[in-house]
């Protein structure tokens, strides 16, 4: 059964016990802990590995070395925390040029990395496709599906915003080759270079949410909204009301 969620970056501004958003204040994970025992109703939740600031495949090894220790953290406070699955993200090249072999050199030590994070744990590592910027690591459904084939223990969270940069044939190509392994979706629209857009009930959006539900997918559909999309500030009512809107479209859409 598909499950609907949201990312708490869509709340950033709140308090944990409203929206879970412990990173602002400091990774309190018995205050994490706590809030997440108060509302059972809560299943199936994700971890995403920090990101801001950081790039595993840094030329700065200081940089590379603290992203990666954050990403093994972050697999092991999820598997704390009893999430199904941690979403991670591949790293990019420091200049903004094509990735180089020195680049998927330290592409392949963080792999390996998180290959050990991961080792006897239940949750699942997923790794997730970006938008396609030249440099940029796995913005090809190509290149994701050689890596998950290369790592068996890996999974995969498609981000269709990422994708739908492309064209929203990429987005079905990626589901077509990596199905299999599809752990996570996060939800959002892109167009004429804007991420992370509200679905607003368009048909290319419905179309997808049931190709993904026809592929067999089971995992969750995260919606991950920038609010920063909106021509103003959302106060809390309105966020809550636009997920509200979001997740009937997506109820409607899988039939």
């Amino acid at each position: 059964m598909v499950h609907f969620a949201a990312s708490t970056m869509f709340f950033h501004e709140y308090v944990l016990e409203e929206i879970f958003d412990f990173w602002l204040s400091g990774m309190p994970e018995e205050e994490l802990s706590h809030c997440l025992a108060e509302h059972p109703g809560l299943i199936d939740f994700t971890f995403h590995a920090p990101i801001l600031d950081l790039n595993p495949c840094s030329i700065n090894p200081r940089v590379a070395e603290a992203s990666v220790t954050y990403a093994e953290e972050a697999v092991a406070m999820a598997e704390r925390m009893g999430a199904g699955v941690v979403t991670v993200h591949p790293g990019r090249r420091t200049a903004k040029r094509v990735p180089s072999a020195p680049d998927y050199e330290r592409f392949e030590s963080y792999i390996r990395r998180l290959a050990g994070a991961a080792r006897g744990r239940k949750v699942r590592v997923a790794m997730e496709n970006m938008e396609k910027k030249v440099n940029y690591l796995l913005s090809d459904p190509g290149a994701m599906r050689e890596l998950l084939d290369q790592e068996p223990w890996l999974w995969f969270t498609l981000d269709i915003s990422h994708a739908m940069g492309t064209s929203i044939a990429e987005v079905k190509r990626y589901i077509d080759l990596c199905g299999d392994r599809l752990a996570n979706v996060h939800v959002g629209r892109a167009e004429r270079g804007r991420m992370h857009l509200p679905m607003a009930r368009r048909q290319d959006m419905g179309d997808l949410i049931r190709y993904i539900g026809r592929s067999g997918y089971e995992g969750n559909l995260t919606l991950e909204i920038e609010d920063l999309a909106f021509t103003h500030d959302l106060c809390s009512e309105e966020k809550v009301l636009l997920l509200s809107r979001e997740v009937a479209f997506m109820r409607e859409s899988l039939g």
